[in-house]
């Protein structure tokens, strides 16, 4: 019963120090969240108000660019996906790839190849570990997303977006310079962040640009004093639809961020709540074990003086 009861306090003892590792790793998680929020509640207004003016813009106007032209034929899809970068998030990552494989199983339905684009290591450990191809990666920012890397991705897929059909597009990271395929879709599966505790993994198109909000024309008289062009309308879309591009993706992953860190909050708090529980289960059990060791204990003893008295009885 002793080596019983040894065991019983190094599971305490142990699971004691990981509640108190779930516990600071819940407290760090519940104070980075905050900002994530209002990063993503903050960005929010800018990427609303920008993707109505490009969508009015590109829908009723004369005007034709790359990123706003369907193709008649598409037979080539870009997937991006945004996971996280570290676990212990519950089934944030696993959701979110859910979703991109049911994406990605209807686009094959539709008769279209599909390139895979990864932002967070998880992401990468899931294709490299079913050894899928990855035409690029992006890791680290998970969690703190900056607007340079999402940068970064989105001339890739624009890259990849306006390259000739079989032909290769160039992007570059930094000094380095790559290709990537040509591809006649853009699509990004993202967490969208809805309350602290709802994180929705979502999908949108993002090339070629479609109406997102609203589908009826405005009157001519509302429209052009919103928009005046200088020096041209073509000029103003090139600098203006990366510049979306780039927003949107920006705007996907402070979602990301704010859904990855409020799902590690609750899972967590329910890590915690676990611990707390397993500890007294250990402790009932190990009092059991010390109370039943007491009363062997005791038997014996009352035994042993039993045994006593009934020889010195027999002396007699």
């Amino acid at each position: 019963m002793a080596v019983s009861l040894r065991e019983y306090r190094a599971r305490i003892k142990s699971t004691e120090s990981m509640k108190k590792i779930t516990r600071a790793m819940e407290l760090i998680a519940a104070s980075r969240i905050i900002k994530a929020q209002q990063r993503a509640q903050a960005a929010a207004p800018y990427a609303r108000e920008l993707t109505r003016a490009v969508s009015a813009v590109a829908t009723f106007s004369n005007v034709e660019h790359p990123l706003t032209m369907e193709p008649e034929d598409p037979k080539r899809a870009a997937v991006l996906i945004v996971t996280s970068d570290r676990g212990l998030a519950g089934a944030y990552s696993s959701s979110v790839l859910r979703e991109a494989e049911r994406l990605a199983e209807k686009l094959r339905e539709e008769g279209k190849e599909v390139d895979t684009y990864i932002s967070g290591r998880k992401g990468q450990a899931y294709f490299t570990f079913r050894q899928r191809p990855v035409v690029r990666s992006w890791s680290g920012f998970s969690d703190q997303p900056t607007y340079d890397k999402a940068a970064e991705i989105g001339q890739a897929l624009i890259a990849a977006f306006n390259a000739a059909e079989g032909e290769q597009g160039t992007a570059t990271a930094g000094d380095e310079e790559y290709e990537v395929p040509a591809v006649d879709e853009v699509h990004v599966v993202f967490t969208r962040f809805r309350s602290m505790l709802s994180q929705e993994p979502s999908t949108i198109r993002l090339l070629p640009l479609e109406v997102v909000e609203g589908s009826e024309k405005p009157d001519e008289s509302e429209l052009l004093p919103l928009y005046e062009f200088e020096p041209s309308a073509e000029e103003v879309l090139d600098t203006l639809l990366p510049q979306y591009v780039q927003s949107r993706i920006y705007f996907a992953h402070l979602q990301a961020a704010a859904s990855e860190l409020a799902a590690r909050q609750q899972a967590m708090k329910s890590a915690t709540d676990n611990a707390d529980e397993l500890i007294k289960k250990y402790k009932r059990i190990a009092n059991q074990a010390r109370q039943a060791g007491i009363t062997q204990e005791i038997s014996e003893i009352v035994g042993g003086v039993n045994a006593l008295a009934d020889a010195g009885a027999g002396r007699d």
